[in-house]
């Protein structure tokens, strides 16, 4: 039984429901990150006793697992795009702007598919983006090659906003640091490609990488897209 299946039990002096824990939990992780969460401490923001959450909530993967589709519900928007391509774009969008509000996302995306109703939600908009347009294997194929993209995208643009932060050093701020180090290494001849890409190569920003990336992999995806024959 799923901690969506399982009834909450009944109220008790102290107001506490699943969704005040998840509300609790969300504020710790967006304050300190998930190694913030536990039970005892989401009890102690609730004025609660630790041993009520078990009530509610048998374990952390579950409480983490609540969090997780508490905030995909940021992720669908109000309308459906008619286009599969505005579709899939509007939610990987959607999906790295809150993990920016929530950067302990980064930490959970992925793995198995969530079973809460707005990660269903979520699923059943990317699939739905695309039905008809191919065969049924294909389409989750294709589901799953921009899943895989927008997670390794964030989890990368996440991972450098946390070493800005451990360090101090912007990304400029690191780049100058290293220099003389990566000077000496392309001086060495043994890396021509790298050295071209230094020299020659285009910086831009988080989100523009994002965007187009983004686009080449629904270029990939509308290149294995046929409709079938009517």
């Amino acid at each position: 039984m799923t901690v969506w299946d399982r009834p909450e039990p009944p109220a008790r002096p102290v107001p506490l429901d699943r969704e005040r824990i998840v509300s609790a939990a969300i504020a710790l992780a967006d304050e300190g990150g998930l190694e913030a969460v536990s039970l005892r401490k989401v009890a102690a923001r609730l004025d609660a006793g630790p041993m009520r959450l078990y009530g509610y909530i048998s374990t952390k993967q579950e409480l983490f697992d609540l969090m997780v589709d508490e905030v995909q519900a940021e992720i669908l928007p109000e309308e459906q795009p008619g286009d599969w391509r505005d579709a899939l774009c509007i939610l990987a969008h959607r999906t790295r702007q809150a993990a920016l509000r929530h950067e302990w996302l980064a930490d959970l995306l992925g793995g198995r598919p969530t079973l809460g109703p707005n990660g269903l939600a979520v699923t059943e908009a990317k699939l739905a983006a695309l039905d008809g347009l191919a065969d049924v294997d294909t389409v989750m194929r294709a589901v799953e090659t921009v899943s895989a993209y927008v997670t390794g995208a964030i989890r990368r643009e996440i991972a450098n906003l946390r070493a800005e932060r451990a360090t101090g050093l912007s990304k400029r701020d690191w780049q100058r640091a290293s220099g003389p180090h990566v000077t000496r290494m392309l001086a060495t001849g043994r890396f021509p490609a790298l050295t071209k890409a230094v020299h020659d190569g285009t910086d831009v920003d988080a989100e523009a990488s994002f965007a187009t990336g983004l686009e080449w992999v629904l270029d990939a995806v509308a290149a294995k897209l046929t409709r079938p024959p009517t």
